[in-house]
Formats: structure tokens, C-alpha cells, sequence
């Protein structure tokens, strides 16, 4: 009953707003709009309809403008989406605001919908991984793919890869010390050793070195890369070993190089540089690289904060950084967040703990393509432990730890010039 009545309720306001000679649909993203996720959504599926749109960079908390179109409409209804309608005059006066130079805001066309990959193995659980949660919530359609499908070339068909919570230098995720009895960890190294094994690999170590530099090179080639918690270290600890064995005996049968560390080869590396690795296996760390529960604190005191660009001047960072919140409470990963003082000169800090050394988010660009590494599990969970339940975003539908997220799957849908109504 209560479905039927929206969809009376739908048509009813769809046939409203039809007399009217409105053409343009503005979507707050400021405290103003219901579901801030959803929205996401929204404008990925208008640009996968071929309307244009367009997002206004720091105009009401990074608003999107949209071709009218009555599915946006009813979906917009549907899914409790702020939404207001914007006539031509109207449309040209915000244009006009948001492109003065007065004003540190900018417009930036969104084009085609990204093709998006997310990286995940088998057996993969979706509250394993923010990205997915908040891809599934938004309605963004994506794409899993595994070790197989990377190995064999398909990353020519995807725009965006995803990766989150997955150990790219063959260790297991460091779990040895605390879950090596665990059934979920026995499965787990038996099916990373099977899979190796069929892709022709002797040790999961030199297959996930192959795996994370056809990943690089996916990159390299224009591809957008999105990585989240230990999926940000182990993958440049991974290009930094190419060629040297950093893994104890117990991940591959043979012991790690007593040289290891002096032949790391920062060079290859996207984001850090002059780590120290812990080849330990009763370590649960991979390097220096991240920060420990120690130095963060009480999680009271837990925050960090996003540096304001200038919209005209640096628009990537600025899409990465929009938000409707400046200070973000912060959350724990296997790894939280980077060490200031290992992230490459080259590299955008994107948000940190103001006061500390201590960087939760940043970017960078590696030959035509770019790479976004996000400190921390997910959002709203500060400390997600193995086996906890999945987190409802519905109850978090205004979460800008996720909008951080989210504003990666439009990055790659924006060109930057100016636009006319």
C-alpha cells in the first residue's frame, strides 16, 4: 500500500512539474540535502543516461546541476533525495555566481559514467569493504574482478578500480600472530597458494608483485585507482620489493632476505618513500608507514580536517574534498592513517589531523592516470574488528567520511571547462 501510494505521489508531482518550463535540476549537497549518498547515485545514473551535469565545486557543499528529466525526478522522490527545481534564468544566475572570480568555486562538466572495479576475492563479504557498502547504497553499478581477471588483461575494460582491505606483499594481511589457528585463515592461504598456483606463480608473494604492477601499469595507461586501508601500504611496500623477498618463512616456505630493507626501490613506489618494512610475522604492521592507536588517542579527540583548494586553480583536489562538513570525525584500519614525513613531495595531502603528523587522505598522479589513497576500514565504524556486522548506511546516509568516497566514482566523469546553460 504505502509503494503504491508513492508511485500516485510520484506521477502526481511529475505531472506538476511537467507545465512548468523548468529545465534544470539542482541537488544540495549541503546540510540541507536528506541523503547525501544517494545523491551520488543519482548523478551517476543521469550521466549513464547521457544528460549532462554538472558539478558545482564549493557552491552549497558541492552541488550537482542536471538536465531535467522525469526519471531523475521520480528517483529523486523515491529515494528521498533533496532535490529543486531550477528554471533557465535561475540556472545562469548560479553559473554566473559560481564561475566569478570573486568566488572560490568553479564548474566542472561531468561527461560519461565511469566504468568501476572493485577488487575482491573470493568468499568477499560486502561489509568487508566501505566502497562496496557505499556503492551498493548509492545504486552505483560495479564490477568484481580478482587476481584471475587482473592477470589476464581485464583491467583494459574498467575507468576505476577499487582496492580496500587486501595485502598486496604476500603476507596474509599480517594476521599470522593472532589468527594463523583460525579456520577463515587456513581457507584463506589455501585459496591465495591455489590461485597462485593456477596463474603459474610458485609463491603468492610473486603473485601479487605481478598483480600490483599490472595494476600500475593500468594506471599509468590513464586509469583511476582508489585505495583504502591496508590496500594503501602493502601495495607501495609491494612495488617497492619487486625484487627482493620480504615475506618469513611462514607465508612462503623460504626465509625473507636478511638485505631486504637496503634493496627497497622507493623509485617504483606511488605514494611513500624511506619506509622501514617489519618482517615479522607476530607483527601485525607491514611498515612505519602508518600510525598507531597509540598516537592517535582517545577517539574523542579523533578528527581530521580537509585542506581547502582553489576551485579555478587545483579542481582534482577539490572534487576529492568535497563536502558539506570541513571536520570529519576520524576511524581506524589495519592501517589508520600515513606518516607526513614517508609521503612523497610529489603527493597531495588531501586531509589531515591539523597539528600532527598524521595525513588521513591523499593523491597523486603517476603517468596518465591518478591514484587516491583513504587511511581507515570504514567511516562509521572506528574500530571494525574481524567478524563484526555490516554497517547500515541508512542510518549514515549524511556520513561525510563516505562523501569522500563517493566523490572518487564522479572524479573520473569530470572535464575541466567552463559551462554554459
Amino acid at each position: 500500500m504505502i509503494r503504491y501510494i508513492l508511485k500516485i505521489l510520484t506521477l502526481f508531482v511529475l505531472i506538476v512539474f511537467s507545465s512548468f518550463p523548468q529545465n534544470k535540476i539542482l541537488i544540495p549537497m549541503d546540510l540541507s540535502q536528506t541523503d547525501h549518498l544517494k545523491a551520488y547515485g543519482i548523478t551517476f545514473h543521469a550521466l549513464e543516461d547521457g544528460l549532462k551535469a554538472d558539478w558545482l565545486l564549493n557552491y552549497r557543499g558541492g552541488s550537482f546541476m542536471i538536465d531535467q528529466s522525469d526519471k531523475i525526478i521520480s528517483e529523486c522522490l523515491l529515494d528521498e533525495v533533496s532535490f529543486e527545481q531550477i528554471s533557465l534564468a535561475q540556472a545562469s544566475q548560479i553559473y554566473a555566481e559560481v564561475q566569478s572570480e570573486d568566488n572560490n568555486m568553479d564548474v566542472v562538466r561531468l561527461e560519461k559514467a565511469p566504468k568501476i572495479a572493485v577488487y575482491v576475492p573470493p568468499g568477499f563479504q560486502p561489509w568487508d569493504d566501505a566502497v562496496t557498502m557505499a556503492l551498493e547504497y548509492a545504486k552505483v553499478p560495479y564490477e568484481k574482478i580478482w587476481n584471475d581477471e587482473i592477470l589476464r588483461g581485464d583491467l583494459s575494460k574498467y575507468d576505476w578500480l577499487h582496492l580496500h582491505h587486501e595485502d598486496f606483499t604476500g603476507q596474509y594481511g599480517k594476521f599470522y600472530g593472532s589468527f594463523s589457528n583460525a579456520q577463515w585463515y587456513i581457507d584463506q592461504q589455501l585459496n591465495y597458494e591455489n590461485d597462485a598456483k593456477k596463474n603459474g606463480f610458485g609463491k603468492v608473494s610473486d603473485m601479487m608483485k605481478a598483480v600490483a604492477l599490472t595494476i600500475k601499469n593500468f594506471v599509468g595507461q590513464g586509469g583511476f585507482l582508489f585505495a583504502m586501508c591496508s590496500a594503501t601500504d602493502s601495495y607501495d611496500i609491494s612495488l617497492a620489493a619487486e625484487n627482493v623477498d620480504i615475506c618469513a618463512p611462514v607465508f612462503d616456505g623460504d626465509a625473507a632476505d636478511p638485505d631486504a630493507q637496503s634493496k627497497l626501490d622507493f623509485s617504483k613506489t606511488f605514494a611513500f618513500k624511506d619506509f622501514k618494512i617489519d618482517t615479522n610475522p607476530y607483527v601485525y604492521e607491514y611498515s612505519d608507514i602508518d600510525i598507531q592507536p597509540v598516537e592517535v588517542g582517545l577517539e574523542q579527540n579523533d578528527y581530521f580536517t580537509l585542506f581547502d583548494f582553489s576551485a579555478k586553480y587545483d579542481p582534482v583536489p577539490t572534487m576529492l574534498t568535497q563536502n558539506h562538513a570541513n571536520v570529519i570525525k576520524g576511524f581506524m584500519g589495519q592501517t589508520t592513517m600515513f606518516r607526513k614525513n614517508l609521503i612523497k613531495n610529489s603527493v597531495i595531502i588531501l586531509a589531515e589531523r591539523q597539528g600532527t603528523d598524521q595525513v588521513k587522505y591523499i593523491h597523486g598522479n603517476f603517468g596518465r592516470g591518478t591514484f587516491t589513497f583513504y587511511g581507515g576500514h570504514d567511516p562509521e565504524d572506528y574500530q571494525h574488528a574481524v567478524g563484526d556486522s555490516q554497517t547500515d548506511l541508512s542510518l549514515h546516509k549524511n556520513s561525510p567520511g563516505y562523501r569522500l568516497i563517493l566523490n572518487n566514482i564522479l572524479f573520473p566523469a569530470a572535464t575541466k571547462k567552463k559551462q554554459k546553460t
